[in-house]
C-alpha cells in the first residue's frame, strides 16, 4: 500500500511539473466546463507528452529500484499510523559484505554464510530503560533515537581476528608497515555532516555541543596487544588458542574492539545501536521476542552443546567446548535477522556505563566512567539476558565472555 502512494503521488508530480500549459484549451471549451457541461477532448502538446513519458518513467525507474528497500524495512506501525506494533520478520535483509577485509564463507547454522554479512537495522525512537516479562514493557524511560545503521550479523569469529592480527603484526619478510588506527577514525560519520555520535552529557566552554572523537593514537595504540599469551585469557574457554576459527573470538580489550571495526571498515557500535537492534521500538523481551528461551535461541548456562549446564573445571582439557560456532542459534534472530544479540558472548560498545544523559538523538554515552558499557550476555550466564540488559567492564580487561560486534554506515 505504502508503494502504491508514493508511485502516485510521484506520477503526479511529474504532471504538476509540465504545468497546465501543456493543454489548450479553446474559450467556448472554459465556458462549457465553467456550466458544468462535458468538455470535449482536450489536445495535447506532443512535446508535453512526450515530457511527462520521460519522467514518468523515470520515476517508475527509481521507486522500483528502491521497491526492496522499502517493502523491507516496512513495519506494522507504518500502516497502523504511530501506534507501534511488532516488526515484520525480515525475509530479505538488506546485506553487504563489501569492503570487510576479513570475510569468510564458513558461519551459520550450516557453515555457508559469509561471516562478514551485515545487515541494516531501520532507525527508530525507543526506551532505552524498561522491563518486559512477556507482556509488554513497562516503567519506560530514558528515550533514544538511534539513525538507521548497518550490524553485522555475526559476532567476530577467531578467523576474522587472526587477518587483523596479521595486519598487526606483518611478517618481518615482508615490507609491510604494522597497521595501525588513524588519528580521529572509528567516527560515526554518516551521522551530524561527519561529526559522528553526539557526546551525551558533554558539553564545550561555549556551551556548544560536543561529538565524539573517534581513535585517539596517543593513548590508546599502545593498548592494541592481542600477543597469542594474551588472547589466551581463560584456559579451556579461550577461542583463540581452540583451534576452531568458527568461535568468536574473546580475550580481547576494548581497544582492540574498537581497532578490529575500525581496521574493517566499520565502527564500534553504540550502547544504544546495541541494545535498540535487540530491543526495538517494541521493547521486546528477547531480541527474538517472547518465546522462551532454548538452545535453539540463545548460547548460555552452558547448555551448549549437551544442554547439561556444566562449566565445570572438568573442561580445561577439553578446550572452549561451551562456546559455540557463531550463529548456532537461528530462532534467535533479532528483528533485522542478527544471531547471539543474547547469549554467546557479550560484545563492546563505545560508551562508558554511566548514567543516561536526555534527551539522546545518536547519542553516547563518551564521558568517562569506571567502565565500558557491554551488551547480550554470555555462554556461561546463568540466565539468558534480556534484550535491555546492560554491563560494564574495564576497558583494557581481556575477559572470556566479552567479544565484538561491528556496526557500519547505512
Amino acid at each position: 500500500m505504502r508503494v502504491i502512494v508514493v508511485l502516485s503521488l510521484a506520477l503526479l508530480g511529474c504532471e504538476q511539473v509540465l504545468g497546465l500549459d501543456a493543454y489548450t484549451l479553446q474559450d467556448d471549451q472554459v465556458a462549457d466546463a465553467a456550466r458544468g457541461e462535458p468538455a470535449p477532448d482536450v489536445a495535447v502538446d506532443e512535446l508535453a507528452d512526450a515530457a511527462l513519458d520521460e519522467l514518468a518513467d523515470a520515476a517508475l525507474d527509481e521507486l522500483v529500484d528502491e521497491l526492496a528497500d522499502v517493502t523491507a524495512d516496512t513495519t506494522v506501525s507504518d500502516v497502523a499510523g504511530d501506534q507501534v506494533s511488532e516488526p515484520t520478520t525480515l525475509i530479505e535483509p538488506e546485506a553487504s559484505a563489501d569492503g570487510a577485509p576479513s570475510c569468510e564463507i564458513s558461519c551459520g547454522a550450516d557453515g555457508g554464510d559469509n561471516c562478514c554479512t551485515s545487515l541494516s537495522v531501520r532507525g527508530g525512537t525507543y526506551y532505552r530503560t524498561y522491563s518486559n516479562n512477556g507482556s509488554g514493557p513497562t516503567g519506560e524511560a530514558d528515550p533514544a533515537t538511534v539513525s538507521s545503521f548497518r550490524l553485522d550479523k555475526y559476532l567476530v569469529t577467531v578467523g576474522r581476528f587472526r587477518e587483523f592480527v596479521a595486519a598487526l603484526y606483518p611478517d618481518s619478510g615482508m615490507s609491510v608497515q604494522p597497521w595501525l588506527p588513524v588519528e580521529g577514525s572509528g567516527k560515526h560519520t554518516h551521522l551530524n555532516l561527519g561529526e559522528g555520535l553526539v557526546n551525551g552529557g558533554a558539553t564545550s566552554p561555549t556551551g556548544n555541543i560536543v561529538y565524539e572523537t573517534g581513535w585517539d593514537a596517543t593513548d590508546w595504540s599502545t593498548s592494541i596487544t592481542p600477543t597469542d599469551s594474551n588472547l589466551h585469557c581463560a584456559g579451556a574457554w579461550s577461542a583463540w588458542t581452540s583451534g576452531d576459527d568458527e568461535l568468536p573470538i574473546n580475550c580481547v580489550n576494548w581497544y582492540e574492539a574498537y581497532a578490529f571495526c575500525i581496521w574493517d571498515g566499520g565502527f564500534l557500535p553504540s550502547d544504544a545501536e546495541l541494545e535498540y537492534a535487540s530491543a526495538t521500538t517494541q521493547e521486546r523481551e528477547y531480541p527474538w521476542g517472547s518465546a522462551a528461551p532454548g538452545i535453539q535461541y540463545a548460547i548460555y548456562d552452558c547448555d551448549y552443546p549437551s544442554g547439561s549446564s556444566a562449566c565445570s573445571s572438568e573442561l580445561d582439557a577439553a578446550g572452549a567446548v561451551n562456546l559455540a560456532p557463531v550463529g548456532q542459534a537461528p530462532l534467535g534472530a533479532g528483528a533485522w535477522g542478527q544471531l547471539d544479540l543474547a547469549g554467546e558472548l557479550w560484545a563492546w560498545t563505545v560508551d562508558w556505563a554511566v548514567s543516561y544523559f536526555n534527551p539522546c538523538v545518536d547519542c553516547a554515552m563518551l564521558v568517562p566512567g569506571s567502565g565500558r558499557a557491554v551488551r547480550g550476555g554470555s555462554f556461561d550466564s546463568p540466565d539468558v539476558v534480556t534484550a535491555s540488559s546492560r554491563a560494564a567492564r574495564l576497558p583494557e580487561f581481556r575477559q572470556v565472555d566479552v567479544g565484538i560486534r561491528c556496526a557500519r554506515t547505512p
